[in-house]
């Protein structure tokens, strides 16, 4: 599942493609064609991304004006120059010159502005978004007996924040994934969201997440670059086996609530 940067850097794409511009609205696979409908002739008014999710404002009085966009596990949205839709293409954006065509998402759905406060109010503080605030956050946390490990993976915590970053924040920090929140310090949780904060801000500018610091990339290192389909440069997630780059113990994993977690149990030992 794409990770809150991806959808916030999708966001930007958009606008920068399709603002303020009449818009050809359609439905190829037919599955979203009554709503494409009304969107069609209409105007991009902005493009808003939360955590994971995608809010699409169109310039309508209806009430129903907002395409709401969960990309999911297999969802993908492609923004290209023009050409025929290809394949099930739930929702088409086009304009003469460029078209966005969204595939397989977990769901599309034209809502009202109050629908979309409700959705809001469900997710956590998203560290790329202007609005956040950590401090909303901190005593939530820090009345959590679960570990930072899994409330780093609730939307309604941290909004946006998928395995990578659980994975390589948790590293880069030194903390280990079993410490329970409530043992968290406030400096520690400041450390955490700060961390994130700067990674996903690098993830939406570079389109990939790269968490290494400058002496352990592969030319500092002398070591062939990472090969994964996932891409970027990361010191834990994937790793499992590997040498720690800066121990060399080798990187453990195991399953936490449905998905492989990963760290080094020397960087990260517990206090």
């Amino acid at each position: 599942m794409p990770e809150g940067h991806v959808i916030h850097r999708l966001a930007r794409t958009l606008e920068d493609r399709f603002l303020g511009q009449t818009l050809m609205v359609s439905s190829p696979q037919g599955r979203f064609a009554r709503e494409a409908a009304l969107l069609d002739g209409h105007q991009l008014a902005c493009a808003e991304a939360a955590g994971k999710q995608l809010f699409l404002h169109f310039d309508l009085e209806d009430p129903r004006h907002i395409v709401f966009i969960h990309l999911g596990l297999i969802g993908k949205f492609h923004v290209k120059p023009w050409t025929e839709p290809v394949g099930a293409v739930r929702l088409r954006i086009a304009t003469e010159d460029w078209a966005a065509d969204l595939h397989g998402p977990q769901w599309c759905r034209l809502i009202t502005e109050e629908e979309q406060d409700a959705a809001l109010a469900k997710l956590g503080e998203d560290p790329l978004r202007a609005d956040a605030d950590p401090e909303r956050l901190w005593p939530r946390v820090h009345r959590s007996r679960r570990s930072i490990a899994a409330v780093l993976m609730e939307q309604g915590y941290f909004a946006g924040v998928g395995n990578i970053y659980r994975a390589e924040t948790l590293f880069r920090l030194g903390i280990s994934p079993e410490r329970p929140c409530s043992e968290l310090s406030h400096e520690e949780f400041l450390a955490i969201w700060e961390d994130l904060v700067g990674l996903m801000a690098e993830g939406v500018r570079a389109g990939r997440i790269d968490t290494v610091r400058p002496e352990h990339t592969p030319e500092a290192m002398h070591r062939p670059p990472r090969v994964d389909d996932h891409g970027g440069e990361v010191y834990v997630y994937r790793r499992a086996g590997q040498p720690c780059w800066v121990c060399g113990e080798p990187i453990r994993t195991r399953v936490l609530n449905g998905r492989n977690l990963f760290w080094c149990p020397r960087c990260q030992h517990c206090p």
